[in-house]
């Protein structure tokens, strides 16, 4: 949320600068044999796993509200939140959603919160609670059979899209003016003809994403290019960017985004079969998405998730099923500091950086 300046927060701003400045800072150190640096390249900071209590459990949806308080969704209907650094994680799923795959979550608090079910059909639903998790509205159940809902992305705790693949040959965007507490399928007129296969994937929360009041992209592969499309106003009218990275198959594209801001953004993808090679697997843009470049030094393998470090220009983490890259330059080259598996990665203003993904991985960032 963006908060008018002051003379305090301007100084709390210009800390929390310098500490991410030192944070990427350690991050990138290599003055120690790798053998002692630890998973993230230095003795001091490292990925912490958090028990989640739930190994049966894959959690795609992340979403990171302070160095405390962190909301996981994921298989066989799945939501946690914790409050506590994820020393405990409470159960807080929907009621009677066992058989749904949450994909992602978005919360504006420890109270508050949205998540999203993915899959054909009445299996595409989003639900919001206002109360930590003790009670759950359903506030969308799809009813059109050639819907499939991939992502959600919130501009302001008011304002939000949630994406669909193509459908009658466009992308489907349905947008909320209440929080999450009502949907409405916007117009398709402002959207550009899919791609021959193309579509969203649902592997990180993050094919969809914002910087901003008004501006979103989305992100796309399975068919012949890997795209990233563009909207600034809210999802209404969109513009089309293909990308480098490879796609022309079901299993490549751009899976998932980060802005900085409304012009500095990252892509990660390649192909999600791991026993397929998947270069240049990142790009970057410089102009709000509408021209992308490939990563000089990319990740060696397929990322599904990305995150800026919090009041750092340069640095940003990566993180798929192989592990987690790093990069300081913005995304133009990267280098793998940790090989655990994580699906998504989620940075808050306070400095704190999550991430979480299979077999119930939860681990938060520890200097």
């Amino acid at each position: 949320m963006r908060r008018s300046g002051s003379t305090r927060r301007g100084g709390r701003s210009g800390r929390l600068v310098a500490a991410g400045v030192a944070c990427a800072a350690a991050l990138a150190a290599v003055a120690v044999p790798a053998a002692e640096a630890g998973p993230l390249g230095h003795r001091s900071v490292h990925w912490e796993a958090k028990d989640s209590g739930t190994p049966q459990v894959r959690f795609r949806g992340l979403a990171a509200v302070d160095r405390d308080t962190a909301w996981l969704a994921g298989t066989q209907g799945t939501v946690l939140r914790t409050t506590d650094g994820g020393t405990s994680w409470r159960n807080v799923s929907p009621p009677g959603a066992g058989g749904l795959q949450f994909r992602d979550v978005e919360a504006f608090d420890a109270r508050r919160a949205v998540v999203l079910a993915i899959g054909e059909g009445e299996d595409s639903r989003v639900y919001r609670t206002d109360d930590g998790g003790a009670t759950w509205t359903e506030s969308f159940r799809n009813t059109d059979p050639k819907a499939f809902y991939d992502c959600m992305a919130f501009f302001d705790r008011r304002h939000g899209l949630a994406v669909s693949d193509p459908v009658d040959g466009r992308f489907r965007i349905l947008a909320t003016r209440d929080g999450g507490r009502s949907w409405r399928v916007l117009p398709a007129d402002g959207m550009p003809a899919a791609l021959d296969g193309e579509a969203g994937f649902a592997a990180s929360g993050q094919c969809l994403v914002t910087s901003g009041p008004r501006d979103v992209w989305l992100a796309t592969g399975g068919g012949a290019h890997a795209r990233v499309l563009h909207s600034a106003d809210r999802g209404l009218n969109w513009t089309a960017a293909e990308t480098p990275v490879p796609a022309g198959d079901p299993a490549k594209g751009v899976f998932a985004l980060a802005f900085r801001d409304r012009t500095h953004g990252l892509a990660v993808g390649g192909d999600y079969r791991p026993d397929q090679a998947s270069p240049r697997a990142a790009a970057v843009t410089a102009d709000g998405g509408r021209t992308w470049r490939p990563a000089a030094t990319p990740p060696p393998a397929y990322r599904s998730g990305a995150a800026w470090l919090p009041h750092s220009r340069g640095a940003a983490l990566a993180v798929g099923p192989g592990g987690t890259d790093l990069t300081t330059d913005g995304g133009r080259t990267w280098r793998t500091v940790d090989t655990g598996s994580y699906d998504t990665v989620d940075c808050t203003p306070d400095l704190s950086c999550w991430a979480s993904g299979e077999q119930g991985r939860v681990a938060r960032l520890e200097r």
